[in-house]
């Protein structure tokens, strides 16, 4: 798919793709909150750029927030540590994870807050969040799905943009990376939907009334998770 990439001012950078089979120009925000417009591959590029300044005010709607800069000790999850070293030897920024530490190691000419090595801490941290939900929510899924009376078939742990797990007709389950940022009866919250997915696929009042038997707290934490995006 051919795209430029364009700056514009008071909006920033947009990349304009020619889409085969569009017919109408589209506007999106991504979850890194980089801005795309799509048009039909007829259209000129230019076309995509006034489409974008003509949807300012929606654009500064539905802006996604700057993410916060990873700092020096933050915990990522239930155990990692970020843990910056400035290096006089290193002549490009590497990171390893070190039992519970996440090291980010980086030239001496850079600082913590340079965007390369804070891209590399965030990619760090990606991993290190996998590994915890790789090792934790399984087990924690098996134990709720045992005292509730659940059967699954599968479960695996992936990033996802915007939901916290999902759960297929045929009973196979995912869940986020980011559920590791969340508070446990928050996490223990999303597995038993996934569960109860299992049961009731569709959203409706059967299921809704199906987690408050399962927890008499569903209908306040469903409102707390609000508060949390899946994010670093």
């Amino acid at each position: 798919m051919a795209f430029k990439q364009f700056h514009v001012d008071s909006i920033g950078q947009i990349t304009v793709y020619k889409r085969r089979g569009a017919r109408s120009l589209r506007l999106s925000i991504r979850h890194d909150g980089s801005l795309r417009v799509t048009v039909p591959p007829w259209m000129p590029y230019a076309a995509g750029v006034e489409f974008a300044r003509s949807r300012q005010s929606w654009i500064a709607e539905h802006a996604v927030p700057a993410a916060e800069a990873i700092a020096e000790g933050q915990l990522i999850g239930k155990s990692h540590r970020v843990h910056f070293k400035r290096s006089a030897e290193a002549s490009r920024t590497t990171t390893r994870l070190k039992g519970t530490e996440i090291i980010i190691t980086y030239p001496a000419g850079l600082e913590a807050s340079d965007p390369d090595v804070q891209a590399a801490a965030g990619r760090a941290a990606l991993r290190a969040l996998k590994t915890q939900a790789e090792h934790l929510l399984p087990i924690r899924l098996r134990e709720l799905a045992r005292e509730h009376g659940f059967n699954y078939r599968a479960v695996g742990v992936k990033q996802l943009k915007t939901r916290w797990g999902s759960c297929d007709s045929g009973r196979n389950i995912t869940l986020n990376i980011f559920l590791m940022q969340l508070p446990w009866e928050l996490i223990d919250y999303v597995l038993l939907h996934e569960l109860n997915h299992t049961r009731i696929m569709k959203h409706g009042p059967e299921f809704w009334e199906a987690m408050t038997a399962l927890d008499e707290r569903s209908q306040r934490l469903r409102k707390d998770i609000r508060a949390y995006k899946p994010a670093l």
